[in-house]
């Protein structure tokens, strides 16, 4: 029997991961939740899409029925976050999504969480910290240090799942997955943010902001193969109640722990931004 997945804000960059590189597996049942739909003719368009946003409680709570896992991706995802725009998003969002993972008896919360949550270490350290032989390495066991609103809301998510795992009977497991960098498909490489900025005309290749910006998605990638490769150790897990795990790729610069995801739930990344020595084509 398929496993039943929800996922939330599906149709960001984080979540059309998810739908490009598991959608097709047979022992898994997708439905998407997301604030719009796709027309037939997008390249997302055509999947059984739930339009609601988490900040409406009646909207989007009949998705949650007869779900074994939710992948819950929606909130407002950038440093550059309002007060009032993380309060409707991210936390009032956070407490409908468990609220109804209680309700519906959903066994499994995957949350996509994010580096800020210890975001300081980076600003304390850039830009040094993005080359080769820093020393630095931040474990899941680190102090939280958020960076802004937006890392401060995940974090508070992140004690929310652990209030709701330990407190209730639902949701039975909580993984909260701290996203490095993600990018669409299109910069899905270590010079992903780099190559943006040119197109977008804000430096040219070979400046000092494009090799810093290099620099930087070689030690925070993570592939789109590897998060959707992290979420599946997610779901095939049985042992977990509450933990943290670093999303990242294995690469030789990052400075995130990668040994616990390994050793709790198999986590086995398959690129390292190292291995890429120019942009591709």
């Amino acid at each position: 029997m398929a496993t039943n997945i929800l996922v939330t804000g599906a149709y960001g960059r984080v979540g059309t991961a998810i739908i490009d590189h598991l959608h097709e597996k047979d022992e898994y049942e997708f439905t998407y939740l997301n604030r719009s739909d796709r027309p037939a003719d997008h390249p997302y368009g055509g999947y059984e899409t739930v339009v609601a946003d988490v900040s409406d409680r009646e909207a989007m709570w009949p998705a949650f029925e007869d779900q074994d896992a939710v992948v819950h991706l929606a909130g407002y995802p950038e440093t550059d976050a309002t007060w009032e725009e993380i309060l409707k998003n991210n936390l009032i969002g956070m407490y409908h999504t468990l609220e109804a993972v209680k309700e519906a008896e959903v066994e499994q919360f995957i949350f996509g969480s994010t580096n800020h949550v210890v975001g300081m270490y980076e600003v304390d350290n850039a830009p040094e910290i993005y080359y080769p032989g820093f020393d630095l390495m931040v474990d899941h066991t680190a102090p939280r240090r958020p960076d802004s609103y937006y890392g401060t809301s995940k974090s508070f998510g992140e004690d929310f799942g652990r209030y709701y795992t330990e407190n209730y009977a639902y949701p039975t497991q909580f993984y909260s997955l701290r996203i490095a960098s993600i990018r669409h498909a299109e910069y899905d490489h270590p010079y992903g943010d780099a190559e943006h900025g040119v197109d977008r005309g804000d430096w040219e290749r070979g400046s000092d902001e494009y090799d810093e910006m290099v620099a930087r998605m070689k030690a925070m990638w993570q592939s789109r193969r590897d998060f959707a490769h992290q979420v599946e150790c997610c779901l095939a897990d049985d042992d977990v109640e509450y933990d943290v795990f670093y999303g990242v790729s294995d690469n030789d610069r990052r400075w995130f722990d990668l040994e616990h995801a390994r050793d709790v739930i198999g986590y086995d990344p398959q690129d390292n931004g190292e291995a890429w020595d120019s942009p591709p084509g």
